[in-house]
């Protein structure tokens, strides 16, 4: 008979660095049923709980699971215990680590090293520099060589870095109604500036003042939260300081992820007063936390709303049908985001309704793409992106409308990779701002249509809707005058990026 022996030492470890008591997991196994990534796992996301419980600390610290996990956060917004199973996952990364545990995905804990040395050296993270030390020192000095020319050509990529240090003294701004802090985030001056110009394009047209944070640094993204959660506190607020200095109240933030980051920073130091503390001591900075966390998408929904935007439409998208996908971060989980639909929400809906496009009730807005996993377990985020595109087709999509920048690398930049059924076509995937730019008739430049990797009307299942749309952008024709020269084709030559 086996027997096993219960020891507490780890849960009590667990508890009194995150605050979370594993022993309220009853094991209901909603953690591992929502989980997207729980059939790449050796433990299913449940049995990390039990084992943690039990005290098996070897089994944790050994396993796959924790270095896979995505951080979608599913885990932790489904649990009716309210545990936050994510950041358990997180601890038992760093714990692996601290015991000095050979990590069980090492291209994940290589990228995590990276990606943090890179930005503690130069204090935004360089894309280009990233990926192409990733590739080296994993001996895959080809890998994605066919979509990196092609970004290189669309002007996605940056070549060179950027040094940044958060300034010794802030501007302050004589601050308008209309102003709001801007944090764009890394990828949004690199592989995501296309989101940057339409943003840029809309909020001007709509009367929206986006001041960007002065000398902003990175968030610390995921690699932060999983190996460093002191760091993943302080790279936000230090922003955070900034702004409060410049004398602006809101910050609105366009990635999802680095929306996640400052809201979970916020959050932590609101709740416990120590950290609090030793965030101003180590910062240098009093907070007055008084500075409103927005996403890019709320913020245009609460300053502009609805009303005026749909106002302002020139270009109704009536021919379109498009899948509005949030991704994971932007909604979960609600404790943090306040989202009113953390599973279903219906905000980006009823913005592009507003646009005059038909909204499609589907089921994969909120499932994990495989985010970050991008560079180091491509074959699962091709896997995740292709099914998530493959249920947007099946609800009779058009286009896919995004509101992150990992989610579009992922969904548009990767789609040449994935493996297709027969007679399976290219979906196009946007950021919902250059839809909009498109409907507020601001034109194709302005939405930076030309850097996206699936282009307008390339292989649509049934009318031309995109080709439409591009179509009026260009030349300001009707639909009847385009569709009447039916022998026009957006052609599209194929290029075999497979690894």
């Amino acid at each position: 008979m086996t027997i096993t022996e219960l020891k507490t030492d780890l849960a009590e470890k667990i508890r009194a660095e995150t605050g979370e008591n594993v022993f309220l997991c009853y094991q209901c196994v909603k953690c591992t049923s929502g989980c997207p990534l729980a059939e790449y796992f050796d433990l299913a996301p449940n049995q990390v709980m039990r084992a943690a419980q039990l005290g098996q600390d070897e089994m944790v610290v050994n396993a796959k699971t924790t270095w896979l996990c995505a951080g979608c956060q599913t885990c932790t917004t489904r649990c009716p215990q309210g545990i936050d199973v994510a950041k358990v996952m997180d601890f038992m990364v760093k714990e692996a680590l601290a015991r000095g545990v050979a990590p069980k995905v090492p291209h994940v804990a290589l990228f995590n090293k990276v990606f943090l040395r890179n930005v503690n050296l130069l204090g935004r993270a360089y894309e280009l520099g990233l990926i192409g030390e990733m590739n080296l020192r994993t001996g895959q000095p080809l890998k994605d060589v066919g979509m990196g020319l092609e970004m290189i050509g669309k002007g996605k990529i940056k070549l060179t870095p950027t040094f940044k240090r958060t300034p010794k003294q802030v501007k302050r701004v004589d601050v308008k109604p209309n102003q709001v802090a801007y944090y764009p985030g890394c990828s949004l001056h690199s592989m995501a500036s296309e989101y940057d110009h339409s943003i840029r394009a809309v909020t001007k047209a709509l009367d929206l003042d986006l001041v960007e944070a002065q000398d902003w640094v990175c968030c610390g993204s995921s690699p932060a939260h999983r190996v460093d959660p002191h760091l993943a506190t302080e790279l936000p607020l230090v922003n955070v300081a900034v702004i409060e200095q410049m004398g602006l109240k809101e910050v609105t933030l366009p990635c999802a992820m680095c929306f996640n980051r400052f809201r979970v920073a916020m959050h932590e130091i609101e709740n416990d007063a120590a950290l609090k503390a030793k965030m101003e001591s180590e910062i240098g900075y009093k907070f007055a936390s008084d500075v409103a966390v927005r996403s890019l998408l709320d913020t245009l929904l609460s300053r502009v709303g609805l009303e005026k935007i749909s106002a302002q439409v020139k270009k109704p998208l009536k021919d379109l049908k498009v899948a509005c996908y949030y991704g994971c971060l932007l909604t979960r989980p609600p404790k943090i985001t306040d989202a009113a639909q953390a599973e279903y929400p219906q905000e980006m809906d009823q913005l592009v309704s507003a646009l005059g496009a038909t909204t499609l009730d589907w089921g994969s807005k909120t499932m994990c793409c495989g985010a970050s996993l991008s560079i180091t377990r491509t074959d699962i985020v091709l896997d995740l992106s292709a099914n998530i595109l493959a249920d947007a087709r099946a609800a009779g999509a058009d286009a896919v409308v995004v509101a992150c920048p990992l989610c579009h690398t992922n969904l548009d930049g990767r789609q040449h990779q994935m493996n297709r059924n027969d007679g399976e076509k290219e979906i196009p995937v946007l950021y919902f701002t250059q839809l909009m730019a498109m409907a507020l008739g601001l034109g194709e430049k302005a939405a930076a249509l030309s850097k996206n990797m699936i282009k307008l009307g390339s292989g649509l299942i049934r009318t031309s809707a995109f080709t439409v749309l591009a179509c009026r952008a260009r030349h300001n024709c009707t639909p009847l005058a385009h569709l009447s020269f039916s022998h026009l084709r957006v052609s599209h030559r194929w290029m075999d990026y497979s690894e």
